[in-house]
This record gives C-alpha cells, structure tokens and sequence, in this order.
C-alpha cells in the first residue's frame, strides 16, 4: 500500500517517511523542494534500506498529480506541503492563500476523482489562536488567527469538514502539531531552514554551532513563571509516529476526527535554553528583545484524546529533543548544504 506524502523531503516529512517506511509502508514523496532538500530523501534511504519513489512537482501542478494518482496505487495521502513562515506570511498573504489553500483544493480533487478518500492533514495549533482555556483539549474553541498561515491552516480545516461532511466516504484526520524539534537519532536528518530560521530550536542550534551570533527573545513580561513564552514542545520523531498511528485509525473508516499532538507539557524559552545548554555544555547567548504582534504567553496541549483513540504518546521528553537536535547541527552545520 502506497502513501503520498506531499512535502515529504521537509522537516516533519522526512521524519514521517522513516517512521511509514519501518512500518511496512510505501512512500510516494512529492516535494518541490522550495524549502527542503532532495539530500534529505536519500538519507531517510539510507536509513530505511528502502528506496523512495519521488516527484519533484508542486501541489498546484494538476498534471503532475494526475500523473502519480495514474502511475502509482496510492491509498491515502499525509499532506505537509505548504508554506510555513508566520512572519512572511504577513508580507506575502496572496502567496500563503495561493499555495497552502489552492494547492490543497487542486490535490483534494484530483484525489477524489481517483477514488482516494483517505487524507491526514497537518495542521497547528495556532487554528486555537490566543486559547480559551489551557491545557488544550480538541474541544477548545477556534479562535481568532493572527497571521494569514494560521488562517490557512484555520481555513483549511473548515473546507475538508465541509467536504466530508458533504461525502462520508471521507476518512480525514485533522492533525493539530504543538511545536516539533528534536532530529532522527542518527544525527542525518533535521530541520535545515532557508535563511534566518523562524523557529527557536534550529535559531539556538545555529547560535550554538557559530552561524548566528546571539539569540533574540521576544518578550519577558508575559504572565508566565519567568515571563517568556511558554510552548508544548515535542519530538518530531514522536510526531512522525503519530501520523502512522492516524493512518490505522483511517482503515478504521473514522469519517472525520481531529487529534492534538503534543506533550502536554509547557516549556518556557528560557526552560528550553537552560536544557539545552545542560545537555550540551554550551552556552546560548541571548538578549531580549520586545514583543512580537500576535504572539501569546502560554498554549501547550492535552493531548489525552490521542493518547486513547490512536494509542499513541509522546516517548521523548525535552533533554532527548535538545541533544538530538544537537546532534544533527553539529555534524551537519550547514545543513543539507
């Protein structure tokens, strides 16, 4: 049995491909590497023992998904691929609903006329905005986005309700990530962002390894233990296993269903620094900086829900997110590159 992958040479991706591939499954990877690196394939390969069937094709590139969905016995579809970036997102909206929504639609229906009726979507938890209440259960009101990628993922999530609402045949898990770090054990695949990284993990890795020179912290007033931010931190390899676990509550013919992935645990940024630097014996230098708009002080998850319907849990805990992240920027300080 076959899975697209969309964005699957990604961060998140790349790590759900081991997992798919040590499960039995087969992986079909589309991925226009706009932010990711066909490197990151071929070492997921050599990870695995098995090779990868890739396309280097775009969301929106109907040709190309017909071409798949002919060629290729895909049984359901992980879809990842989407741009990401909070910050640029507020520059470029046109680009975010174009790519993130539109693409979804085009992939959407080409699958349905192929009769493929299975998609796990990666969503966030920025669909909660500034949350009702904390922890987060997946009853916990949408709130207001504050930024146009939160409004994809926050849109999209409502079009696929519609959609499967309108076709029951529709088995669709709505996957909501807290905030994934950490890297493969064997220290050859990570997060490689494009440019400044957007993300606090990789930005103290880069920090740590001599690519950046300080870390910046937005804020140190909010209603917090230390007044920085506090964030569910989880491991990407824990959050790849999650997809696996949701592709079996799938042949279950769920309908639809929504599930938090996350720790349950909140880590403040000046927790995941004390951690790292613990871990790692370097130091993180840091200033703080202010506040950024639309940033809130607390969200982390409850994430009991997963934990009963799809057997799944969080293994790792912080330390081991902190030192593998750390073990795939120093051997890898530059990437993919």
């Amino acid at each position: 049995m076959s899975i697209l992958v969309t964005g699957g040479a990604g961060f998140i991706g790349s790590h759900t491909v081991v997992e798919l591939q040590n499960a039995g499954y087969e992986a079909v990877v589309l991925d226009n590497l706009s932010n990711s690196s066909k490197k990151s394939l071929e070492r997921v390969e050599t990870i695995t023992g098995k090779v990868i069937t890739f396309y280097e094709n775009d969301i929106n590139d109907r040709a190309a998904l017909q071409k798949i969905f002919k060629t290729e016995k895909i049984t359901a579809c992980i879809h990842f691929a989407g741009l990401k970036a909070v910050g640029e997102s507020v520059n470029k909206p046109w680009e975010y609903y174009q790519n993130n929504i539109a693409g979804t639609l085009v992939l959407v229906d080409e699958m349905r006329k192929n009769g493929i009726k299975n998609l796990i979507f990666s969503s966030s938890a920025t669909v909660y905005g500034d949350p009702a209440f904390i922890p987060i259960t997946e009853s916990c009101p949408k709130g207001i986005c504050t930024n146009p990628y939160g409004w994809t993922k926050s849109m999209l999530e409502q079009i696929l309700t519609d959609i499967q609402t309108a076709d029951p045949e529709w088995n669709i898990i709505l996957l909501r990530y807290f905030n994934p770090i950490g890297a493969h054990k064997s220290g050859t695949i990570g997060e490689d962002p494009n440019g400044l990284p957007n993300n606090l993990m990789p930005f103290i890795t880069q920090v740590a390894v001599g690519k950046l020179p300080e870390l910046g912290i937005f804020g140190n007033d909010y209603d917090t233990p230390d007044g920085t931010g506090v964030r569910d931190y989880i491991h990407v390899v824990d959050l790849a296993d999650g997809h696996v676990k949701a592709l079996k509550k799938i042949d279950e013919k769920c309908g639809l269903e929504i599930y938090n992935l996350g720790t349950g645990t909140g880590y403040s940024v000046l927790d995941i620094i004390s951690n790292f630097e613990k871990v790692t014996g370097i130091k993180i230098p840091y200033t703080i900086k202010p506040r950024r708009s639309g940033d809130i002080a607390s969200c982390y998850a409850n994430a009991d829900k997963a934990k009963t319907e799809l057997g799944w849990k969080a293994k790792y805990g912080i330390s081991e997110m902190c030192a593998d992240a750390w073990n795939w920027q120093s051997k890898n300080p530059e990437g993919y590159q």
